[in-house]
């Protein structure tokens, strides 16, 4: 029982310590790992840092350019779009949509190739969309059509065939 505690309290230093330096040693005994050089052929270890996260707004495209001229009221109540759907969606819940290969609201054009792969079908007009179609069996099960505006996505739509 004290030998479980010890080696978990060891694993939980060397998982603290990940930056921290590695050596590989092979030796008689057979290989080796320090954290301090431990022999004549010890051979550095990089140790890539496999935390979870990222930066905020990583996943949506540039800002457009402000206009330089300023618009009259009147013109800025006519020409008011719907808001943008590009919106942030955190780093944890981006990676598991693309691994369950989910697309949703948001999601840049990058995030939509992560998950589905090319389309097999693009539309640029009226409004930018990408067609997949889903085979069981050899026959065509569904399609899914996947509407951009602003760079990201506005909606998705799942259709029988």
């Amino acid at each position: 029982m004290r030998r479980h505690v010890f080696l978990f309290a060891g694993i939980l230093l060397l998982s603290a310590s990940a930056s921290a330096q590695v050596y590989k040693c092979e030796g008689p005994e057979g290989v080796r790992y320090s954290d301090s050089p431990c022999g004549e052929n010890a051979e550095r270890i990089t140790i890539p840092d496999n935390r979870i996260g990222g930066s905020f707004n990583s996943n949506l495209p540039p800002q457009p350019e402000p206009a330089t001229e300023q618009a009259q009221p009147e013109e800025r109540a006519a020409s008011s779009n719907p808001p943008s759907p590009c919106k942030f969606i955190n780093s944890t819940d981006l990676r598991r949509y693309i691994i369950r290969e989910q697309v949703v609201k948001g999601m840049t054009k990058d995030n939509v190739l992560d998950a589905f792969g090319r389309p097999p079908e693009t539309y640029p007009t009226p409004q930018e969309t990408w067609v997949y179609s889903t085979d069981y069996y050899g026959m065509l099960y569904e399609l899914t059509y996947v509407y951009f505006r602003d760079g990201c996505v506005e909606k998705v739509v799942y259709r029988k065939p």
